[in-house]
C-alpha cells in the first residue's frame, strides 16, 4: 500500500466514526427521540460536526491529499484508492473554505430545523417554519459563495454536491424534454381518467397489518435483517452507517394501501444499494453511491419498473389478498395492476404516479433556481408553489401541509437535492432497458425469484460504491452515458398501452 495513503487511513477512520455518530443521532431524532429533546440534541450535533470538520480540515490531511494527487503517487494507487483521494479532495475543498464556527452553527441549525419543520407540517403553519428556512437558505447561499469562482452560478455549486456534472444547463435541457413529452401525454391520459377505478385503495387497511406485509416485502426483495433495521418516521428515508448497518423507515396511512407498500419497496431499493457496497470501500468516502441520482435510480427502479409490474405481483398478489381478505375480496390482479399504475394529478410528490412524478420535481427545481437567483423570497414560496402546481398539474394544494411543507429536504439543508429524483428515474429506465436485454427479468419475477435481479445490480452498480462517476458507471453498464430518451420512451409506451391511447 502507498505509504501516504496508509497515513491517510486513520483520518478517514476517525472521520467515519464521527459521521456514524451524527447519522445515528439524526436517525434517532426522526424515529424515537421525544420532541423536547431537539434543542439539547442539536448542541451535541454541533459539537460532533465541528470535531468531524477538524479531522479533515487540517494541515496533515491537506498535505496528504496534495501528495496523493500527484501523478507519481496516483500511479501507485488502485482504482478504488484513486476514487477515495478524488472524493476526499472534493470534500476538503468544500469544507476548508467554510469558517469552523459557521459550520458548527449550521449543523446545529439543521438539527433544530427538523423538529420545527415536523411541528409546522402537523399544524399546517408555514409561518412557523419560515424564519428558520430563511436562515438555512442564507447559510447555504453564503457557503456556496465561499467556494464560488468568478461567474459561477451558486445553484450549480449546490447541484454539484448531489449530481456532479448535472448543471442547470444540463437539467434545463432534461426537464424541457420531459415537459414537451409528458404534459401532452398527461392531458390525453386525464381525458380517459375514468378508465381505471382504484377506489379499493382508500378502504380501511389497519397500519399494524400493513406493517407486517411491508416488512415481508422488504425481506422478499433481499433486505438483510441481520444488517438492517426498519422503523417509522414522518417522512420515509434510508440511512447507512456502513454496509453492515443500514436502516430504513416507512409511514403508514390506514386509508391508503399503496403508500406504505411503495414506500417500503422504494426504501428497500436504497437499502440494497448500501448493503451491496464492497467491504473494502465501506467506511471510506467511496463507501456509498457516487450520486443521489444513481442512488435514486435504484429505489425508483425497484419501486416502479419492478414494483408496479404485473410479473412482480403474480406470485405476491395472493399473499396480499390473504393479508386483507375483506378489503380486497372483489379486486382482481388485473384491477390491482391497473390501479397501482393509474396516472392522476395529486398534490403529494411521494404519492405521485410515474407520469406526474417528474412534474413534481420540475416544480421544486424551478423554485430552488428562483430562491438562489434572488427572484423570490421565503414569504412568497407558498403562493409560487401553489401557482406552479396549478400550471403543471391543474391542482391547488388544500393547505401548506400538502403543499410547501410536504418535503423535509429543505429542513435538512438539502438544497439542490430534488433534481436527483428525476435524474434517478431516467437512469432507472436506462438501466431497465439494458437489463431486459441481458437477463430474463420478467421470468425471474414471475417465478417469485428477485435474487438474480438484485445480484445483477450488485455486480454492476452496488459493489462499486462511489468509485466511478455517474456517466462513467452508466457507460460501463449500458455502453452509453446518461440518456433521458429511454425514460421518455418507457413512460410513453407504458401509458399509451395502459390507457389505450
Amino acid at each position: 500500500m502507498n505509504k501516504f495513503y496508509e497515513q491517510l487511513l486513520p483520518y478517514l477512520e476517525r472521520s467515519h466514526a464521527y459521521q456514524t455518530a451524527l447519522a445515528l443521532l439524526s436517525w434517532d431524532m426522526e424515529t424515537l427521540a421525544p420532541p423536547a429533546a431537539a434543542e439539547y440534541t442539536a448542541k451535541s450535533v454541533g459539537i460532533l460536526s465541528e470535531e468531524a470538520y477538524c479531522i479533515l480540515v487540517c494541515d496533515e490531511v491537506r498535505d496528504l491529499i496534495k501528495k496523493l494527487s500527484s501523478k507519481k503517487e496516483q500511479d501507485t494507487l488502485n482504482v478504488s484508492e484513486q476514487a477515495v483521494v478524488r472524493l476526499l479532495q472534493k470534500e476538503y475543498k468544500k469544507l476548508s473554505c467554510i469558517p469552523q464556527g459557521e459550520y458548527r452553527e449550521f449543523s446545529e441549525l439543521c438539527a433544530t430545523a427538523q423538529t420545527v419543520y415536523c411541528r409546522a407540517k402537523l399544524t399546517g403553519k408555514f409561518e412557523d417554519f419560515a424564519p428558520i428556512l430563511e436562515k438555512l437558505i442564507d447559510f447555504t447561499r453564503r457557503f456556496a459563495s465561499y467556494r464560488a469562482q468568478r461567474g459561477d452560478n451558486l445553484y450549480d455549486l449546490l447541484l454539484d454536491e448531489y449530481e456532479e456534472g448535472f448543471t442547470t444547463k444540463v437539467l434545463d435541457d432534461f426537464f424541457s424534454k420531459l415537459r414537451d413529452a409528458l404534459v401532452p401525454l398527461l392531458k390525453k391520459v386525464s381525458e380517459k381518467n375514468d378508465l381505471i377505478n382504484k377506489s379499493y385503495n382508500a378502504r380501511y387497511y389497519p397500519a399494524e397489518i400493513q406493517r407486517g406485509f411491508c416488512r415481508y416485502l422488504s425481506g422478499y426483495l433481499g433486505f438483510d435483517f441481520n444488517r438492517g433495521v426498519i422503523a417509522e418516521s414522518e417522512h420515509p428515508f434510508t440511512t447507512a452507517f456502513h454496509n453492515h448497518d443500514v436502516r430504513l423507515t416507512n409511514h403508514f396511512y390506514d386509508n391508503n394501501l399503496e403508500s406504505g407498500i411503495f414506500s417500503a419497496i422504494h426504501e428497500t431499493g436504497h437499502a440494497l444499494y448500501e448493503m451491496g457496497v464492497d467491504d473494502a470501500l465501506t467506511g471510506t468516502p467511496a463507501g456509498s453511491s457516487i450520486s443521489m441520482g444513481m442512488h435514486e435510480s435504484q429505489s425508483r427502479f425497484y419501486e416502479n419498473m419492478i414494483g408496479r409490474s404485473r410479473e412482480f405481483w403474480e406470485p405476491l398478489f395472493p399473499k396480499l389478498k390473504e393479508t386483507f381478505p375483506q378489503e380486497l375480496h372483489d379486486v382482481s390482479l388485473d384491477a390491482f395492476i391497473s390501479g397501482i399504475n393509474k396516472a392522476e394529478p395529486g398534490p403529494i410528490r411521494t404519492e405521485a404516479d410515474e407520469l406526474t412524478y417528474p412534474l413534481h420535481i420540475m416544480i421544486r427545481y424551478e423554485l430552488e433556481k428562483e430562491i438562489f437567483s434572488g427572484k423570490c423570497t421565503v414569504k412568497e414560496l407558498p403562493e409560487l408553489w401553489n401557482k406552479k402546481y396549478n400550471d403543471y398539474l391543474g391542482i391547488t394544494p388544500k393547505n401548506a401541509s400538502e403543499g410547501i411543507l410536504q418535503d423535509i429536504h429543505w429542513a435538512l439543508g438539502s438544497f439542490g437535492y430534488f433534481p436527483s429524483y428525476a435524474v434517478g428515474s431516467a437512469i432507472a429506465a436506462q438501466i431497465y432497458h439494458y437489463m431486459e436485454e441481458k437477463i430474463p427479468l420478467a421470468d425471474y419475477l414471475k417465478e417469485g425469484n428477485p435474487v438474480p435481479v438484485r445480484e445483477f445490480l450488485r455486480d454492476n452498480i452496488h459493489k462499486y460504491g462511489a468509485v466511478y462517476p455517474t456517466n462513467e458507471l452508466l457507460k460501463k453498464i449500458t455502453g452509453e452515458e446518461f440518456n433521458p430518451d429511454y425514460y421518455i420512451r418507457y413512460l410513453t409506451e407504458k401509458y399509451t398501452k395502459l390507457y389505450q391511447l
